[in-house]
């Protein structure tokens, strides 16, 4: 039996649940939970703000555990492996996509906390070829929050050649955004960060931006026009896009990994004049995920996080609901 915290309805306190999993199937893996980390996509699923959580809903998909049991058809990971879980917790591993390595857009992938229970757990399953394993010198305590928060940041930074020439953006501080200057910075890039919180600017020089811009300064935006190859908008907020495409230059590129909930309104001329691009994507592959994780290894990139006992989630989320966290909540098991 599993024993979980869960949500019986939307907005509702998080109650002890226990669950039977059922039989190990051959191509998974059973991981002990030691930390979860608590994203505000978490929120979204128990309050049911994109419409389709099933209650009772146990949400975490930022795990970190060890390895105890595994299936017959399981050869890559041995029983006490230290691994990570994030977004993804199954592919069909047969499709295009999952055959190209692109397993995070297999057209039925499954996901960690959608129409299955997921990490604010002792314990939680997923198909093996999610099961990340951790280098042995990152800090496991810190490491939940790159397998989603990490690796939405990383993902495109892989995807669209992001050089160590360019001049890049990221728009907003946050819990993605922190991740994305230290990534950026030591990817090389001329990093600044657009933040609306001025007592933010500190924080963001010392992660890794060299230039520090007001978003609400609109003479800030016009100065800066024409300025960035990329720019990453880690923000789930209607914004002034053509204002923030007008900083772009000649075929420049700007990225979304913020989950808005209006549809972005882009002039088309703003993008065919100088030939920019508007993009998005989600979650990386297994193989981009391992990838992220020795960049953070080998150049001592962690999230700041705020730890919390897992038996105090309902705390942890009211910390999260009301923008007090900086800038990773952890619940520790």
């Amino acid at each position: 039996m599993i024993k979980a915290y869960a949500a019986n309805e939307a907005k509702g306190e998080f109650k002890p649940f226990e669950y039977e999993p059922g039989e190990l199937r051959p191509e998974q893996v059973e991981i002990k939970v030691h930390s979860c980390g608590l994203c505000h996509s978490d929120i979204s699923i128990a309050d049911n703000e994109w419409g389709f959580s099933q209650y009772p809903v146990v949400p975490g998909h930022e795990v970190i555990g060890e390895v105890i049991a595994r299936g017959d058809h399981v050869k890559h990971l041995d029983i006490g492996a230290i691994v990570g879980l994030g977004w993804f917790s199954g592919s069909c591993m047969h499709c295009l996509q999952c055959m190209s390595g692109n397993h995070n857009l297999c057209p039925s992938a499954e996901s960690t906390i959608l129409g299955r229970h997921g990490g604010f757990a002792d314990r939680v399953r997923c198909n093996a070829e999610w099961a990340i394993e951790l280098p042995t010198d990152l800090d496991a305590a810190k490491a939940g929050p790159l397998f989603c928060g990490g690796i939405t940041v990383f993902n495109p930074i892989v995807e669209f050649d992001v050089k160590p020439t360019d001049r890049v953006a990221v728009l907003g501080v946050g819990g993605l955004g922190h991740l994305a200057l230290q990534f950026l910075n030591k990817w090389g890039c001329e990093v600044t960060a657009f933040s609306s919180n001025p007592a933010k600017e500190a924080e963001a020089l010392s992660m890794g931006a060299h230039h520090v811009i007001n978003s609400k300064d609109s003479s800030a935006l016009e100065k800066a026009a024409g300025s960035f190859d990329f720019i990453l908008s880690t923000v789930n907020v209607e914004l002034d896009w053509p204002s923030y495409l007008g900083t772009l230059a000649p075929k420049g590129r700007f990225h979304t990994v913020g989950a808005i909930p209006t549809p972005m309104s882009i002039p088309a001329f703003s993008l065919i004049g100088a030939q920019r691009s508007v993009s998005g994507s989600p979650l990386g592959a297994p193989a981009t995920t391992t990838r992220m994780l020795e960049f953070c290894a080998r150049h001592g990139i962690a999230a700041v996080t705020e730890h919390f006992p897992m038996a105090k989630i309902n705390d942890a989320f009211e910390h999260l609901r009301a923008g007090k966290a900086r800038y990773r909540i952890v619940l520790d098991a």
